[in-house]
């Protein structure tokens, strides 16, 4: 059965999250599944960790780790509708919006689709009041899709959207209420597939649960009047062989259908390469977000984490000035820049 606005859950029962460690500032962000908030002249990244974990910047360049998680309390539905999931807070996305700051984040246990993405808000980041706003969409084991990995997009009519979704059928958009809940009657949609169907036999190397459709991480961006849909194909989270890499494809309606540059659906498994690893920086990159930047001449701003080859496998932000090139954001090949 799938679960869809569940906001009567609530946060009675909630359990504190302990500090994991202290503060300190380092130039090189050790992250999965980043996002960013821009307030007052402070950068915030905010990724998968214990309660989210989250650094501030005022240059992108250094960054201070925040010891304590942005979550205080992990809210005690998550744990009823989510049994084996705790405190590690997956793949947040975070928007602002009527002069409040909109928090999601899943919550699961991996290679599942027992799954939920929760909301939180708050009208300041540096003078944080968290609210649990409850859950906006769940799913269980005989659910055709996967509530993880949430991106709230905002069309040109100033409504709401959430798209996400990791395997299983694939990249999911649903139409959001104001208060950023699926209002009733209302049923998401599949986008996106890593493969058309019938999905191919492949082995999945990270769970024997979450089948062949490779795909996940979406990210709606918009630019002269089209929406780019950036996902993620293959695999991650396995260091050194992981194979992440992101696609896009555009569509001038929020709901698609969005083709490649080939004009391929990406319903049946189009996507025009943005980044994959050089084997030499980054053995793979992926689950990417896109911003817009105030600085002149660097209006795309890139974020995604890289398995770092170097590093062994460790996972670490990346950042990357995004170039256009005929409607098309221009493949990133340098890696140097990272």
């Amino acid at each position: 059965m799938t679960l869809l606005a569940l906001a009567a859950f609530s946060a009675v029962n909630a359990q504190p999250q302990r500090p994991r460690m202290r503060e300190f500032t380092t130039d090189t962000l050790m992250v999965h599944d980043p996002v960013m908030a821009f307030e007052n002249g402070k950068y915030y990244i905010l990724s998968t960790g214990m309660g989210v974990s989250w650094a501030t910047s005022e240059n992108r360049t250094s960054w201070t780790v925040h010891g304590s998680p942005l979550m205080k309390e992990v809210p005690q539905w998550t744990r009823t509708l989510v049994p084996g999931f705790r405190n590690h807070v997956w793949a947040p996305d975070i928007i602002r919006w009527h002069g409040r700051w909109w928090l999601m984040y899943s919550c699961s246990t991996f290679g599942k689709n027992t799954s939920a993405i929760g909301l939180m808000t708050t009208p300041s980041l540096a003078r944080p009041a968290w609210k649990d706003e409850g859950c906006v969409v769940a799913t269980d084991s005989t659910s055709s899709f996967n509530a993880i990995d949430p991106n709230i997009i905002i069309d040109r009519n100033d409504q709401p959207w959430l798209t996400f979704g990791s395997f299983w059928d694939g990249i999911q958009l649903v139409r959001l209420d104001s208060t950023m809940h699926i209002p009733q009657g209302f049923q998401p949609t599949t986008i996106a597939r890593r493969y058309g169907h019938p999905f191919p036999q492949i082995e999945n190397p990270t769970s024997r649960f979450a089948g062949s459709n490779a795909i996940e991480a979406p990210f709606i961006y918009q630019r002269d009047g089209w929406y780019y849909l950036f996902v993620s194909w293959d695999y991650c989270c396995r260091g050194s062989q992981s194979t992440y890499r992101v696609v896009c494809g555009r569509s001038r309606n929020v709901t698609g259908p969005y083709l490649d540059r080939e004009g391929k659906p990406m319903l049946d498994g189009g996507g025009t390469l943005v980044i994959e690893g050089d084997k030499t920086l980054f053995e793979a990159a992926g689950h990417c977000a896109v911003y817009d930047l105030e600085e002149s001449g660097k209006p795309s701003l890139f974020v995604c984490h890289g398995y770092s080859v170097p590093m062994k496998g460790q996972s670490i932000l990346v950042q990357r000035i995004l170039e256009w090139e005929n409607g098309w954001p221009k493949e990133i090949k340098d890696y140097k820049e990272f």
